[in-house]
């Protein structure tokens, strides 16, 4: 499905939208995570706005697509991406981590039954979707138009786990599975090729009979076209490894695993003062969604 001008402008203006509030949900929690959701907002923007087959009047509807995030600490850009498309009210994002609310640190599927899993411990997400691919495709065979889709961090692939699940959902040709590959190159420690070096990531995707294909994670034409071509593959189930800027969207959190799992106000110091990080990064991403539409005139 083609993306017109008007609907990209439209996407990259609820990608900031979505960027901001995630940002105001962090500010008021004062934990969580912070360079991932940010990364992600492009990818979560186009799956709730364009890709994705659901209703959120209708949570629980049957012929729905899943999305399973398996990488739950990045739950602030999915919990802004749903409230934006109408799962819940946008100001019930400040309850993020507060003591009662629905919206936990990581996914919980019985506080939020719109959530298709509970997800924290890494690595499990993937499995869990080839299972439920799985069972489509047993219910169903190629007759099904459902996608899984599996939100995975680069970080957790080096668990033994997703491999697993890769060899399984290769095996079994499961065309109804796409898994995303966040591929930012960071996580908590450091860089991922100096904790534990991926590459070549792509060849050993294809090596348990996947179709890969790599692209701009911030290139939202590029994204939904990735999306589109998943659904024309049969025979093996499709990963996209989408290259990604941790933090993208507040340049003084760009690329630097320290703000991998601190909110603004607790993250490192060197460039902006604690006290002075969240008005900072709402600004920056405020002057970036006036940006868009000029960008386009």
């Amino acid at each position: 499905m083609e993306i017109t001008d008007e609907k990209l402008i439209e996407l990259k203006e609820k990608a900031n939208d979505i960027r901001i509030s995630l940002i105001e949900a962090l500010i008021k929690a004062g934990s969580g995570h912070t360079a991932g959701p940010l990364g992600m907002a492009d990818i979560f923007t186009t799956l709730f706005f364009h890709t994705l087959n659901h209703d959120p009047k209708k949570p629980d509807w049957a012929e729905r697509d899943r999305l399973v995030l398996s990488n739950g600490h990045i739950c602030p850009v999915l919990y802004s991406a749903m409230a934006h498309a109408g799962y819940f009210p946008v100001e019930e994002l400040k309850t993020l981590r507060q003591f009662g609310s629905r919206l936990q640190g990581h996914p919980h599927r019985d506080f939020l039954p719109m959530l298709e899993t509970s997800s924290g411990p890494l690595a499990s997400g993937l499995s869990q979707a080839v299972g439920m691919a799985l069972a489509d495709k047993i219910d169903h065979g190629l007759t099904s138009k459902r996608r899984i889709y599996a939100l995975l961090s680069d970080g957790e692939l080096e668990s033994g786990q997703s491999w697993e699940a890769a060899m399984l959902g290769g095996k079994e040709r499961l065309h109804n599975l796409v898994a995303v590959v966040d591929r930012n190159n960071i996580q908590i420690d450091g860089y991922t090729e100096e904790v534990m070096p991926l590459e070549s990531l792509s060849d050993k995707w294809r090596a348990w009979n996947w179709n890969v294909i790599e692209i701009d994670g911030h290139n939202i034409e590029e994204i939904a076209d990735a999306f589109e071509q998943a659904k024309t593959v049969f025979g093996k189930p499709t990963v996209i490894i989408a290259h990604t800027i941790a933090g993208k969207g507040v340049e003084e959190f760009e690329q630097d695993y320290r703000w991998h799992g601190n909110p603004p106000g607790k993250g490192p110091t060197d460039k902006i003062p604690a006290d002075k990080q969240g008005e900072v990064a709402l600004a920056e991403l405020r002057t970036l969604g006036g940006k868009i539409k000029s960008e386009h005139q």
